[in-house]
């Protein structure tokens, strides 16, 4: 574990700044992401160029890095024959990456490490986790959840980010999953307006983390700014937590031309605002760079 102090009591204190989207950092280092297994891929071929994304975001300013592990489960690495033992030290192994990140970082700041934990969708790597509703129950997604989030638990990460959920029957199976593990989360859901993405009242959604003690902050990723900028703002008064906001850069992704068009719409302006709504973990998301992230920490450490 970590000997910095407990990111909830740095949360009290201020804003923390989150780092950028891993696969856009990967992507500019020249790797193919086009894998099932998307940046988990690295875990088994290239580690040390995860460690080196990790620490890109650390000397950009970051406090916590975000494993590698949204797309790693048992499931997943099986399909291309990697067995339960091999799977579960791929899965250790994205903490000690993010961990050897901040060691070489050398910051004189606290530096934290969240364990990610992806929503079921992600595994199916068929674009599901944007619509949520996969057809299982409750107790199946907890089943699905809960030996993954052991083993991240297990490897000693500050914290585990529960991310790009789309709706709330996959957060409730989250939230009893995580019961016991001895690790605080954080829960935030993919959304679109004021709803999540299987179109549920976000109100709602946030509800549910407000009464779980093992959660230290409620929102939401992978989104646009813009729809960041109401959600911000709802869950702080939804659930009285610190809120967690990492959206994406504005751009759109073509799943026909498989890339990404329009323009950024992320803004430090914007990242102020959601300080002043209540955010206290505050990042980037999908094609979210270093450079971003260093934008987004001036403006936050700005006196």
């Amino acid at each position: 574990m970590s000997t910095d102090p407990a990111l909830a009591e740095a949360l009290a204190d201020g804003a923390v700044v989150l780092d950028g989207g891993m696969s856009n950092q990967l992507a500019a280092a020249g790797h193919d992401l086009s894998d099932e297994l998307w940046s988990a891929r690295l875990l088994a071929e290239d580690p040390e160029a995860v460690t080196e994304a990790h620490l890109a975001y650390f000397e950009a300013g970051a406090d916590v890095a975000i494993t590698a592990s949204y797309q790693a489960t048992f499931e997943g690495f099986a399909r291309r024959g990697i067995g339960r033992e091999g799977a579960a030290g791929l899965l250790a192994l994205s903490v000690r990456c993010a961990r050897e990140a901040a060691r070489r970082a050398r910051a004189a700041r606290p530096l934290w490490v969240a364990a990610s934990v992806g929503p079921y969708g992600a595994m199916l790597a068929d674009g599901s986790e944007y619509r949520g509703r996969y057809g299982l129950t409750v107790s199946e997604l907890e089943r699905f959840h809960r030996p993954r989030m052991e083993v991240l638990a297990a490897a000693g990460p500050d914290v585990l980010a529960l991310e790009t959920i789309p709706d709330t029957d996959e957060a409730e199976a989250l939230l009893r999953a995580l019961r016991g593990l001895g690790v605080p989360a954080w829960l935030s859901y993919s959304a679109a307006g004021d709803r999540t993405r299987a179109g549920g009242p976000l109100e709602d959604a946030f509800a549910l983390a407000a009464r779980a003690d093992e959660v230290i902050a409620v929102g939401v990723n992978c989104c646009t700014p813009e729809d960041a900028d109401h959600a911000v703002a709802l869950a702080a008064r939804v659930t009285g937590k610190p809120v967690v906001v990492y959206p994406n850069s504005g751009e759109t992704w073509d799943v026909g031309a498989r890339a990404w068009t329009g323009r950024s719409t992320f803004t430090s302006g914007q990242v102020t605002g959601w300080r002043e709504s209540g955010a206290r973990l505050i990042g980037g998301c999908c094609r979210v760079g270093p450079e971003t992230i260093a934008s987004v920490a001036a403006a936050l450490r700005a006196p």
